[in-house]
C-alpha cells in the first residue's frame, strides 16, 4: 500500500475487487469471462482489500481461483494530478 493509498479518510481512491478461474497457475487469463465474480468498487484500499481477503479465502481449494484489486484511481488518473490532501 502507499502513501497515497492511506491519504486521509475522506478521500476517495476507488478500487474494484473481482476475480475467477485461471486457465493455469501463474496466469492472469480467466477460463470463462461470462464467470467472472464482480465483488464491488470500494472507496479506498482498506476496504478492498477486507473484500479481496474474504473472497480469496472462500475460495481456497480452488488452486485456479484468484481475486484481484485493481487500482481504479491511478487508472482513472494515471498522471497522478490529484494529490492527498496532506500532501
Amino acid at each position: 500500500m502507499t502513501s497515497r493509498d492511506m491519504s486521509q479518510p475522506g478521500k476517495q481512491l476507488l478500487h474494484l475487487v473481482f476475480g475467477g478461474e485461471l486457465t493455469e497457475l501463474g496466469g492472469t487469463e480467466f477460463r470463462d469471462l461470462g464467470k467472472l465474480d464482480i465483488v464491488g468498487i470500494f472507496p479506498n484500499y482498506a476496504s478492498a482489500y477486507a473484500a479481496w481477503r474474504a473472497k480469496a479465502q472462500q475460495t481456497v481449494d480452488n488452486a485456479h481461483m484468484r481475486y484481484f484489486i485493481v487500482h481504479l484511481h491511478r487508472l482513472l488518473d494515471p498522471q497522478g494530478s490529484v494529490k492527498p490532501a496532506n500532501g
